[in-house]
């Protein structure tokens, strides 16, 4: 086994080989003060140094929070969960298959049957739709992958229709609902929805061989995929919901039911881990930036050092 640094800085910085341009880590062990290190660069075409407070775009790690969402309004009688796709939104489930016997239960738990819109060839990372009919356009017409509830596929498809069904419900675009309800009253101020009112400059740098841009400029708005938050914000977010300290109990046990508490995320430029580690009662959060389209193996290596950091 290789020699393990002995400081959590030292750890991100042997991490970074030529996999990742910076390194973002947020570790909190319930028997002592959480940590928060940085390390390479937020912008290597700038050289800009690695900001632990900088927003981070996070990836499927949004569904772990449109997931509690729905589960607090399922237990307040506000959404239906058994309701079959097709009632909810009846103009977008056109030519979905099998809209009207999927459940929103069966989106949520990955079980609808239906097509993986970023599976698609038409659909475009660095130019990704910016409405739900254009993320549908990639789906639409498809068979289904299996008959709804009769197996598991993860599917961004799923959650891009969850809230699409949470904004139809609600008063306010979920994202405004998520803010307001789940992470103000826990004092989480720097997690936001699609980009639209985040400085910039916060935002951590990605490139990509295949795009010429930074892909911080690059808006990707489908619900499950969309928001931006610093690793301290989604720690905190991940630890208060495993504690039951977000949802109401009925909500808890709903969210249980539903979704898993830990998660990673990818987009291009952007990995993310967020995971908790029972035997140490340790949450984990790894965000690293690239620009050179690192396989997945390098952020679970470097999680797996930060982990053995933490089990000193």
């Amino acid at each position: 086994m290789e020699p393990l640094p002995p400081t959590l800085p030292g750890v991100l910085s042997a991490s970074l080989g030529d996999d990742f341009d910076g390194l973002i880590a947020y570790v909190d062990v319930s028997d002592r003060p959480p940590a928060l290190h940085a390390a390479g660069f937020k912008d290597r075409r700038t050289q800009v140094p690695s900001d632990p407070q900088a927003l981070f775009k996070i990836a499927s790690i949004s569904k772990l929070y449109v997931a509690a969402a729905a589960a607090q309004l399922a237990a307040e009688g506000a959404l239906d969960l058994g309701r079959p796709l097709a009632t909810y939104l009846p103009q977008a489930a056109q030519g979905l298959a099998n809209a009207d016997r999927i459940t929103a239960t069966q989106l949520l738990t990955h079980r609808s049957g239906l097509y993986n819109f970023t599976d698609a060839s038409n659909y475009h990372w660095f130019d990704p739709p910016q409405d739900l009919e254009g993320h549908l356009s990639c789906v639409r017409g498809r068979p289904a992958l299996f008959e709804p509830g009769a197996a598991y596929r993860y599917s961004n498809t799923n959650y891009l229709l969850v809230g699409a069904i949470l904004d139809s419900v609600l008063s306010e675009p979920h994202q405004a609902y998520i803010e307001r309800t789940l992470l103000r009253p826990q004092g989480l101020h720097a997690t936001h929805g699609p980009l639209g009112p985040v400085d910039p400059d916060r935002l951590v740098s990605a490139y990509h061989p295949a795009h010429a841009g930074d892909l911080k400029a690059v808006r990707y708005t489908a619900p499950g995929g969309s928001l931006v938050a610093t690793a301290q914000d989604v720690g905190i977010f991940t630890r208060a919901l495993r504690e039951g300290r977000i949802l109401s109990t009925r909500a808890q046990r709903i969210y249980a039911s539903h979704y898993v508490f830990d998660h990673t995320g990818l987009l291009p430029g952007y990995h993310s881990i967020v995971r908790h580690h029972a035997a140490l009662d340790a949450v984990i959060v790894l965000l690293a930036n690239s620009s050179n389209a690192p396989g997945w193996g390098a952020i679970e290596a470097a999680e797996t050092r930060v982990l053995r950091w933490a089990r000193r």
